[in-house]
């Protein structure tokens, strides 16, 4: 299916490995330009470097920096000629006890996860409206519709942006200008985050990080953890022409682990 959107731009944060580079490379694969950022330089230039030999034919811009200040997003925002196509991704808080979270934690946390994604928003969506196309996703975080016990940072900074992005798809101004804005929620995906967090878990436990990973799978119905190059490939759609009647749609990618109805 061609998407119908080669040749269009799109910024894509966070996007140096995981989920945001499997964004960057579905996007460009089908003939996107992309502007990608995350913190690491090193590793954000050898992703580039992998999606222009896998896809001559696109541009592809890196913008070390970090995404939450003021800075990085000035710089991200510079280096994409126009933003027809925004991917807000970043990297959860760590896990924990809210006992042990002072105000700081929560603030960066809602920085990160929240506000960010909201600042870019905010920058792009009205010029998007102005020309009549406009695809803004949301990585979440499957913890939006489940949530963990030990993850409430996330689930707090998640889900306020969530329920900002519910009111603001809705507004006539820009859904009836063909801007449409939805939040993909991943669930458990073979990551280097992931896999940290289960290393953590399993030293924790004094079990092994595959027999970790062994027993969340078998929680999962489809038996087995996501692929960054799947979770792009869906993305990719929800940026496409076709896609433009969907909007305010939270989107959940866990291979059946939620168990609910809604």
């Amino acid at each position: 299916m061609d998407l119908g959107i080669a040749g269009r731009w799109a910024l894509v944060c966070a996007a140096s490995k995981g989920l945001g580079r499997g964004c960057a490379m579905a996007l460009a694969g089908e003939g996107v330009n992309v502007v990608i950022t995350a913190r690491g330089a090193e590793t954000l230039e050898a992703t580039a470097a992998e999606i222009r030999a896998a896809h001559p034919g696109v541009e592809v811009r890196s913008v070390p920096g970090d995404i939450a200040t003021p800075q990085g997003r000035a710089a991200a925002l510079a280096a994409c000629p126009q933003v027809d196509i925004l991917v807000n991704n970043a990297g959860g808080p760590p896990p924990g006890d809210f006992r042990d979270w002072d105000r700081e934690a929560w603030l960066k946390a809602l920085d990160a996860n929240m506000l960010t994604p909201i600042e870019l928003i905010k920058a792009t969506v009205d010029k998007m409206a102005e020309r009549g196309f406009g695809r803004v996703v949301n990585i979440t975080s499957g913890a939006v519709k489940a949530p963990i016990d030990v993850l409430g940072l996330s689930n707090g900074a998640r889900s306020g942006l969530t329920g900002f992005v519910a009111g603001l798809a809705r507004q006539p101004r820009l859904a009836s200008a063909n801007v449409t804005i939805n939040n993909l929620l991943p669930g458990w995906f073979d990551t280097d985050r992931i896999r940290a967090t289960m290393q953590a878990a399993a030293a924790k436990s004094g079990q092994s990080v595959e027999a970790m990973i062994d027993k969340r799978r078998a929680g999962i119905p489809a038996q087995r953890m996501g692929r960054a190059d799947e979770f792009g490939a869906f993305c990719a759609f929800l940026c496409s022409a076709q896609a433009a009647y969907l909007t305010g749609q939270n989107i959940l990618l866990d291979g059946g682990a939620y168990p609910g109805t809604f």
